[in-house]
Protein backbone atom coordinates (compact mmCIF):
# COMPACT_ATOMS: atom_id res chain seq x y z
CA UNK A 1 0.00 0.00 0.00
CA UNK A 2 2.82 2.31 0.39
CA UNK A 3 3.29 2.00 -3.10
CA UNK A 4 1.44 5.47 -3.23
CA UNK A 5 4.07 7.41 -1.66
CA UNK A 6 6.87 5.67 -3.80
CA UNK A 7 8.06 2.87 -1.34
CA UNK A 8 8.59 -0.48 -2.96
CA UNK A 9 7.41 -3.84 -1.44
CA UNK A 10 10.72 -4.52 0.37
CA UNK A 11 10.96 -1.11 2.28
CA UNK A 12 7.23 -1.45 2.97
CA UNK A 13 8.20 -4.13 4.76
CA UNK A 14 11.29 -3.01 6.45
CA UNK A 15 9.49 -0.19 7.50
CA UNK A 16 6.65 -1.98 8.81
CA UNK A 17 9.09 -3.82 11.35
CA UNK A 18 10.64 -0.21 12.09
CA UNK A 19 7.47 0.89 13.02
CA UNK A 20 6.49 -2.12 15.54
CA UNK A 21 9.88 -2.24 16.98
CA UNK A 22 10.67 1.49 17.43
CA UNK A 23 14.39 1.54 16.92
CA UNK A 24 16.73 -1.33 15.25
CA UNK A 25 19.60 -2.30 14.00
CA UNK A 26 19.90 -3.51 10.25
CA UNK A 27 20.60 -6.85 11.54
CA UNK A 28 17.11 -6.90 13.79
CA UNK A 29 15.50 -5.84 11.00
CA UNK A 30 16.48 -9.17 8.77
CA UNK A 31 16.31 -11.65 11.32
CA UNK A 32 12.80 -10.73 11.82
CA UNK A 33 11.55 -10.48 8.05
CA UNK A 34 13.91 -13.39 7.59
CA UNK A 35 16.33 -11.23 4.70
CA UNK A 36 19.45 -10.77 4.53
CA UNK A 37 20.81 -7.72 6.50
CA UNK A 38 22.31 -6.70 2.64
CA UNK A 39 18.99 -6.66 1.30
CA UNK A 40 17.42 -4.48 4.30
CA UNK A 41 20.42 -1.91 4.25
CA UNK A 42 20.12 -1.43 0.39
CA UNK A 43 16.13 -0.21 1.92
CA UNK A 44 17.19 1.87 4.20
CA UNK A 45 18.73 4.86 2.30
CA UNK A 46 14.93 5.64 0.12
CA UNK A 47 13.26 5.32 3.77
CA UNK A 48 15.38 7.80 5.11
CA UNK A 49 14.81 9.96 1.58
CA UNK A 50 11.96 9.94 2.24
CA UNK A 51 11.19 10.59 6.18
CA UNK A 52 10.80 7.36 7.12
CA UNK A 53 13.71 6.27 8.87
CA UNK A 54 16.04 8.39 10.50
CA UNK A 55 19.88 7.28 11.44
CA UNK A 56 20.26 7.54 15.51
CA UNK A 57 23.86 9.22 16.01
CA UNK A 58 26.69 6.67 16.92
CA UNK A 59 29.16 4.73 14.41
CA UNK A 60 29.69 1.31 13.86
CA UNK A 61 28.03 -1.78 12.95
CA UNK A 62 25.17 -1.26 15.66
CA UNK A 63 23.88 1.73 14.44
CA UNK A 64 20.42 1.87 15.51
CA UNK A 65 17.47 3.43 13.10
CA UNK A 66 14.39 4.73 14.19
CA UNK A 67 11.08 5.22 11.99
CA UNK A 68 9.45 8.12 11.78
CA UNK A 69 5.67 8.79 13.13
CA UNK A 70 3.51 7.39 10.15
CA UNK A 71 1.18 10.40 10.53
CA UNK A 72 4.11 12.98 10.64
CA UNK A 73 6.28 11.42 7.63
CA UNK A 74 2.99 10.31 5.31
CA UNK A 75 0.71 13.14 6.36
CA UNK A 76 2.25 15.55 4.24
CA UNK A 77 1.55 13.86 0.78
CA UNK A 78 -1.35 12.49 1.31
CA UNK A 79 -2.44 15.87 1.84
CA UNK A 80 -0.71 16.71 -1.25
CA UNK A 81 -2.42 13.65 -2.91
CA UNK A 82 -6.28 14.92 -2.08
CA UNK A 83 -5.73 18.09 -2.87
CA UNK A 84 -4.62 17.03 -6.44
CA UNK A 85 -7.30 14.73 -6.55
CA UNK A 86 -10.11 17.10 -5.82
CA UNK A 87 -8.68 18.90 -8.22
CA UNK A 88 -8.95 16.22 -10.80
CA UNK A 89 -12.21 15.32 -9.78
CA UNK A 90 -13.33 19.11 -10.27
CA UNK A 91 -12.34 18.78 -13.47
CA UNK A 92 -13.74 15.87 -14.58
CA UNK A 93 -17.26 17.18 -13.14
CA UNK A 94 -16.99 20.29 -15.54
CA UNK A 95 -15.89 18.02 -18.63
CA UNK A 96 -18.90 15.81 -17.60
CA UNK A 97 -21.17 18.80 -17.56
CA UNK A 98 -19.99 20.48 -20.72
CA UNK A 99 -20.19 16.78 -22.35
CA UNK A 100 -23.80 16.12 -21.07
CA UNK A 101 -25.06 20.07 -22.74
CA UNK A 102 -23.58 18.84 -25.76
CA UNK A 103 -24.97 15.04 -26.06
CA UNK A 104 -28.10 16.12 -28.03
CA UNK A 105 -26.27 17.04 -30.93
CA UNK A 106 -23.26 14.28 -30.60
CA UNK A 107 -23.24 12.24 -33.70
CA UNK A 108 -23.25 8.54 -33.72
CA UNK A 109 -19.63 8.39 -33.68
CA UNK A 110 -19.26 10.45 -30.59
CA UNK A 111 -21.36 7.77 -28.77
CA UNK A 112 -20.23 4.86 -30.28
CA UNK A 113 -16.36 4.44 -30.17
CA UNK A 114 -14.30 1.50 -32.37
CA UNK A 115 -10.87 0.69 -30.56
CA UNK A 116 -9.06 -1.47 -32.12
CA UNK A 117 -5.26 -3.41 -30.98
CA UNK A 118 -4.59 -5.40 -27.80
CA UNK A 119 -3.38 -2.72 -26.01
CA UNK A 120 -5.78 -0.47 -26.46
CA UNK A 121 -8.52 -2.76 -25.77
CA UNK A 122 -6.57 -3.85 -22.47
CA UNK A 123 -6.38 -0.38 -21.71
CA UNK A 124 -10.26 0.49 -22.31
CA UNK A 125 -11.25 -3.35 -20.25
CA UNK A 126 -9.11 -1.41 -17.53
CA UNK A 127 -11.02 1.98 -17.74
CA UNK A 128 -14.03 0.50 -17.14
CA UNK A 129 -13.52 -1.49 -14.34
CA UNK A 130 -11.66 1.15 -12.86
CA UNK A 131 -14.67 3.88 -13.26
CA UNK A 132 -17.56 1.39 -12.01
CA UNK A 133 -18.61 3.34 -9.13
CA UNK A 134 -21.99 1.02 -8.53
CA UNK A 135 -22.27 -1.71 -10.80
CA UNK A 136 -20.70 -3.71 -12.64
CA UNK A 137 -21.71 -6.43 -15.46
CA UNK A 138 -20.39 -8.96 -17.56
CA UNK A 139 -20.93 -11.90 -19.99
CA UNK A 140 -18.00 -14.38 -19.90
CA UNK A 141 -17.24 -16.39 -23.14
CA UNK A 142 -14.56 -18.40 -25.20
CA UNK A 143 -10.68 -17.30 -24.47
CA UNK A 144 -9.41 -14.04 -23.77
CA UNK A 145 -8.21 -12.64 -26.72
CA UNK A 146 -6.58 -9.27 -25.64
CA UNK A 147 -7.47 -9.51 -22.13
CA UNK A 148 -5.37 -12.03 -20.02
CA UNK A 149 -7.30 -15.00 -18.43
CA UNK A 150 -6.91 -13.82 -14.72
CA UNK A 151 -8.26 -9.96 -16.06
CA UNK A 152 -11.02 -12.03 -17.93
CA UNK A 153 -12.94 -12.10 -14.37
CA UNK A 154 -14.13 -8.87 -14.89
CA UNK A 155 -15.45 -7.65 -11.88
CA UNK A 156 -11.95 -8.55 -9.76
CA UNK A 157 -10.47 -4.87 -9.30
CA UNK A 158 -14.67 -3.40 -8.97
CA UNK A 159 -15.34 -6.12 -6.33
CA UNK A 160 -12.24 -5.02 -3.98
CA UNK A 161 -13.68 -1.50 -3.98
CA UNK A 162 -17.38 -2.42 -3.47
CA UNK A 163 -19.06 -2.31 -6.54
CA UNK A 164 -22.17 -4.53 -6.94
CA UNK A 165 -20.66 -7.41 -9.91
CA UNK A 166 -22.93 -9.52 -11.85
CA UNK A 167 -20.92 -12.33 -14.13
CA UNK A 168 -22.11 -15.05 -16.35
CA UNK A 169 -19.76 -17.36 -17.42
CA UNK A 170 -20.82 -20.20 -20.22
CA UNK A 171 -20.83 -23.27 -19.35
CA UNK A 172 -17.93 -24.84 -21.65
CA UNK A 173 -15.18 -22.55 -19.71
CA UNK A 174 -15.80 -23.75 -16.43
CA UNK A 175 -14.09 -27.12 -17.47
CA UNK A 176 -11.01 -24.92 -17.87
CA UNK A 177 -8.31 -26.38 -15.47
CA UNK A 178 -7.52 -22.06 -14.73
CA UNK A 179 -11.50 -21.34 -14.31
CA UNK A 180 -12.28 -22.93 -10.97
CA UNK A 181 -10.07 -21.46 -8.42
CA UNK A 182 -10.70 -17.90 -9.54
CA UNK A 183 -14.45 -18.26 -9.61
CA UNK A 184 -14.09 -19.61 -6.24
CA UNK A 185 -12.31 -16.91 -4.85
CA UNK A 186 -14.27 -14.50 -6.56
CA UNK A 187 -17.43 -16.02 -5.05
CA UNK A 188 -15.81 -15.52 -1.65
CA UNK A 189 -14.99 -11.91 -2.33
CA UNK A 190 -19.40 -11.61 -2.45
CA UNK A 191 -19.18 -11.63 -6.74
CA UNK A 192 -23.06 -12.90 -8.24
CA UNK A 193 -21.49 -15.46 -10.78
CA UNK A 194 -23.99 -17.65 -12.99
CA UNK A 195 -23.38 -19.82 -15.80
CA UNK A 196 -25.41 -20.06 -18.90
CA UNK A 197 -25.11 -22.85 -21.60
CA UNK A 198 -24.48 -20.74 -24.02
CA UNK A 199 -23.14 -16.67 -23.53
CA UNK A 200 -23.95 -15.01 -26.67
CA UNK A 201 -20.40 -12.59 -26.58
CA UNK A 202 -18.26 -10.95 -24.57
CA UNK A 203 -19.62 -7.78 -22.74
CA UNK A 204 -18.72 -5.33 -19.81
CA UNK A 205 -21.09 -2.61 -18.66
CA UNK A 206 -19.96 -0.06 -15.82
CA UNK A 207 -22.69 1.84 -14.02
CA UNK A 208 -25.24 1.29 -17.01
CA UNK A 209 -23.16 4.43 -18.79
CA UNK A 210 -20.55 2.71 -20.80
CA UNK A 211 -20.22 -1.01 -22.55
CA UNK A 212 -17.89 -2.69 -24.13
CA UNK A 213 -18.08 -5.71 -26.80
CA UNK A 214 -16.02 -7.48 -29.41
CA UNK A 215 -16.73 -5.72 -33.08
CA UNK A 216 -15.63 -9.32 -34.60
CA UNK A 217 -17.33 -12.59 -33.79
CA UNK A 218 -15.22 -14.39 -31.59
CA UNK A 219 -12.41 -16.08 -32.87
CA UNK A 220 -12.22 -14.04 -35.86
CA UNK A 221 -8.43 -13.92 -36.93
CA UNK A 222 -6.11 -10.62 -37.29
CA UNK A 223 -6.02 -8.00 -34.04
CA UNK A 224 -8.94 -7.64 -32.03
CA UNK A 225 -11.23 -4.69 -32.14
CA UNK A 226 -13.96 -4.18 -29.76
CA UNK A 227 -16.95 -1.35 -29.79
CA UNK A 228 -17.49 0.88 -26.63
CA UNK A 229 -20.96 2.16 -26.54
CA UNK A 230 -21.47 4.87 -24.14
CA UNK A 231 -25.29 6.27 -24.55
CA UNK A 232 -28.51 5.73 -26.44
CA UNK A 233 -30.69 2.79 -27.31
CA UNK A 234 -28.25 0.06 -28.03
CA UNK A 235 -26.66 0.67 -24.64
CA UNK A 236 -30.11 -0.06 -23.35
CA UNK A 237 -30.21 -2.99 -25.46
CA UNK A 238 -27.19 -4.18 -24.36
CA UNK A 239 -28.26 -4.22 -20.74
CA UNK A 240 -31.52 -5.72 -21.75
CA UNK A 241 -29.21 -8.54 -23.42
CA UNK A 242 -27.19 -9.33 -19.95
CA UNK A 243 -30.21 -9.38 -17.94
CA UNK A 244 -31.97 -11.69 -20.27
CA UNK A 245 -28.86 -13.74 -20.05
CA UNK A 246 -28.51 -13.33 -16.45
CA UNK A 247 -32.28 -14.14 -15.86
CA UNK A 248 -31.89 -17.88 -17.69
CA UNK A 249 -28.36 -18.50 -15.80
CA UNK A 250 -27.71 -20.37 -13.25
CA UNK A 251 -26.11 -19.75 -9.78
CA UNK A 252 -22.64 -20.87 -8.75
CA UNK A 253 -21.41 -21.41 -5.39
CA UNK A 254 -18.42 -22.83 -3.11
CA UNK A 255 -18.46 -26.37 -2.14
CA UNK A 256 -14.93 -25.82 -0.33
CA UNK A 257 -11.53 -26.29 -1.48
CA UNK A 258 -11.81 -24.37 -4.56
CA UNK A 259 -14.60 -26.25 -5.60
CA UNK A 260 -17.41 -24.30 -7.30
CA UNK A 261 -20.76 -26.20 -7.78
CA UNK A 262 -23.57 -24.85 -10.12
CA UNK A 263 -26.92 -25.09 -8.24
CA UNK A 264 -29.19 -28.13 -9.42
CA UNK A 265 -32.01 -27.02 -11.54
CA UNK A 266 -34.62 -29.29 -10.13
CA UNK A 267 -35.03 -27.01 -6.73
CA UNK A 268 -36.63 -23.31 -7.11
CA UNK A 269 -33.99 -20.77 -5.99
CA UNK A 270 -34.69 -18.01 -2.84
CA UNK A 271 -36.71 -15.38 -5.71
CA UNK A 272 -39.09 -18.83 -6.02
CA UNK A 273 -39.24 -19.00 -2.71
CA UNK A 274 -40.66 -15.69 -2.36
CA UNK A 275 -42.33 -15.36 -4.93
CA UNK A 276 -44.65 -19.08 -3.68
CA UNK A 277 -44.64 -17.18 -0.54
CA UNK A 278 -46.53 -14.01 -1.48
CA UNK A 279 -48.50 -16.12 -4.01
CA UNK A 280 -49.39 -18.40 -1.07
CA UNK A 281 -50.54 -15.25 0.99
CA UNK A 282 -52.88 -14.00 -1.88
CA UNK A 283 -50.78 -11.44 -3.43
CA UNK A 284 -51.61 -11.18 -6.94
CA UNK A 285 -48.61 -11.39 -9.76
CA UNK A 286 -48.80 -7.48 -10.24
CA UNK A 287 -48.36 -7.10 -6.41
CA UNK A 288 -45.73 -9.91 -6.32
CA UNK A 289 -43.60 -7.93 -8.70
CA UNK A 290 -44.15 -4.95 -6.98
CA UNK A 291 -42.97 -6.45 -3.71
CA UNK A 292 -39.89 -7.77 -5.00
CA UNK A 293 -38.90 -5.37 -7.63
CA UNK A 294 -39.19 -7.54 -10.56
CA UNK A 295 -40.96 -7.10 -13.84
CA UNK A 296 -44.30 -8.54 -14.35
CA UNK A 297 -43.07 -11.06 -17.29
CA UNK A 298 -40.50 -12.01 -14.80
CA UNK A 299 -42.62 -12.95 -12.12
CA UNK A 300 -44.86 -15.11 -15.24
CA UNK A 301 -41.98 -16.62 -16.44
CA UNK A 302 -40.36 -17.88 -13.19
CA UNK A 303 -44.44 -19.48 -11.77
CA UNK A 304 -44.41 -21.33 -15.36
CA UNK A 305 -40.92 -22.61 -14.62
CA UNK A 306 -41.87 -23.57 -11.01
CA UNK A 307 -45.03 -25.21 -12.63
CA UNK A 308 -42.66 -27.41 -14.58
CA UNK A 309 -40.40 -28.45 -11.56
CA UNK A 310 -43.50 -29.50 -9.92
CA UNK A 311 -44.71 -31.36 -12.91
CA UNK A 312 -48.10 -29.93 -12.31
CA UNK A 313 -50.36 -27.45 -14.49
CA UNK A 314 -52.86 -25.26 -12.10
CA UNK A 315 -51.53 -22.62 -9.32
CA UNK A 316 -53.22 -24.69 -6.65
CA UNK A 317 -51.58 -27.93 -7.45
CA UNK A 318 -48.34 -25.68 -7.30
CA UNK A 319 -49.30 -24.79 -3.56
CA UNK A 320 -49.70 -28.59 -2.28
CA UNK A 321 -46.32 -29.17 -3.80
CA UNK A 322 -44.69 -26.68 -2.42
CA UNK A 323 -46.13 -27.62 1.41
CA UNK A 324 -45.59 -30.94 0.90
CA UNK A 325 -41.78 -30.09 -0.35
CA UNK A 326 -41.15 -27.48 1.79
CA UNK A 327 -40.29 -25.29 -0.97
CA UNK A 328 -42.67 -22.13 1.09
CA UNK A 329 -40.87 -19.48 3.03
CA UNK A 330 -42.68 -19.38 6.30
CA UNK A 331 -40.97 -16.85 8.14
Amino acid sequence: MLGFFGVDEAGESVYRVLVGLGTATVPEIASRLGLTDDTVAAAMPALERLGLAALSPGTGPGRRYTAAPPALALGPALSERRHELKQAELVVDRLTQEYRRNAVGLATGDLVEVVHGRDAVRHRFEQLQLGAEQELLGLITGPPVAVSGDDNHVTTVAAARGVLCRAVFERADLELPSEAGGLAEALERGEQIRVADRVPTKLIIADGAAAMLPLHPLGSPGEPAVLVVRAGGLLEALAGLFESVWERSLPLHTGGADEVLVQSPEQPDHVDLQILSMLLAGLTDVSVAKQLDLGLRTVQRRVKRLLDLAGVTTRMQLGWHAREHGWVIRD
